[in-house]
């Protein structure tokens, strides 16, 4: 065992070198890794007594490492989701230091066979044509901000785009005329276009004619002409389903966020018959199982497969049971 700690200079070269430096990974990803450590260490440091500082790598058993995804379940009432994440980060974290720490690779062999916790799968929440035309109807057009709301939450609906590509788009990242499309870089430092349909293209050629604030180069910039935060956007699409409710009240039962629109376009696609591989590429999803989630949602596509199959030849009446004697036995 090396003199001093091992978990302090691999941590922290896990984070500057392993993450920032060789993959790059994007700011919601470091800090939900950092997260995870930040609730760790001072766990250990309460079961062990030692500060974060001083300890050792294999002070970070597989024991310690179950308590403590356990207890973020019991005592912070984390899902099996929030649970699955912060165990992400420390199988990654641990797959690092296996390199960096031979020795101890039956220790980080344990950890790493940690299982992940199954958990409940619910139905894509989206919403339908009715809902998303009562949500576009919603910003007042008689305002700077009420045209630019309407214009990112048009872009949202057509594109799927996720809430952190719609924030960092830039005004060159739109192109008009034939094949007019929105290019974005996604998750995994993946760039890809996406086509618009001619309303969208309109509704942002009009947006772009709009004086800029300090001449930033944001497509959707605040009134400062700095980027729109998260919480921004995520406000303002509460903001306007409560306006929408009024006018359409199934609204009022759904729980709409920026990643619900994403929901709503591919459901869209789907509608029209679009296949699930062209979905994936659309939304840029790495796997092409992530996209059958919406499959599972689609009632229409589930009622027309079942008008395809053969009625079973069953005739109405009521139920009138077997012979006494032969129930008896059928229930043994």
């Amino acid at each position: 065992m090396n003199a001093t700690p091992t978990l302090p200079a691999i941590l922290q070269r896990f984070f500057t070198e392993r993450l920032m430096t060789q993959r790059q990974v994007s700011a919601h990803t470091l800090a939900s890794y950092r997260d995870t450590f930040r609730l760790l260490l001072p766990f250990a440091q309460g079961k062990l007594h030692k500060h974060p500082c001083e300890l050792d790598l294999a002070d970070l058993d597989a024991e310690l490492i179950g308590a403590f995804l356990s207890s973020i379940q019991e005592q912070r009432r984390c899902t099996a989701r929030t649970r699955n994440a912060r165990l992400t980060a420390i199988r990654s974290f641990f797959q690092y230091a296996a390199y960096q720490e031979p020795a101890l690779s039956a220790h980080i062999q344990r950890v790493l066979a940690i299982p992940y916790k199954r958990q409940a799968r619910p139905l894509v929440n989206f919403l339908t044509r009715p809902e998303i035309d009562a949500l576009l109807a919603a910003p007042d057009r008689a305002t700077w901000t009420g045209r630019r709301d309407r214009a990112l939450l048009v872009l949202a609906v057509q594109t799927g785009l996720r809430l952190s590509e719609l924030t960092s788009l830039e005004r060159l990242a739109i192109a008009f005329g034939p094949g007019a499309h929105v290019r974005c870089l996604g998750k995994g430092r993946k760039e890809r276009c996406t086509p618009l349909t001619k309303g969208t293209a309109a509704v942002l050629k009009a947006w772009l004619n709009e004086p800029a604030p300090r001449a930033t180069q944001i497509l959707f910039p605040n009134r400062y002409g700095g980027r729109l935060s998260s919480d921004s956007v995520q406000h303002l699409v509460k903001k306007y389903v409560r306006a929408a409710a009024r006018h359409c009240p199934s609204l009022e039962a759904k729980r709409v966020s920026p990643h619900v629109l994403r929901h709503s376009a591919a459901m869209e696609l789907l509608a029209a018959d679009v296949d699930s591989s062209v979905i994936a590429l659309w939304l840029g999803h790495e796997s092409v199982n992530t996209t059958q989630a919406y499959l599972h949602a689609h009632l229409a596509l589930k009622e027309a497969a079942l008008a395809k199959t053969t009625p079973l030849n069953v005739k109405a009446g009521r139920f009138r049971p077997d012979d006494r004697l032969l129930s008896f036995l059928n229930a043994l």
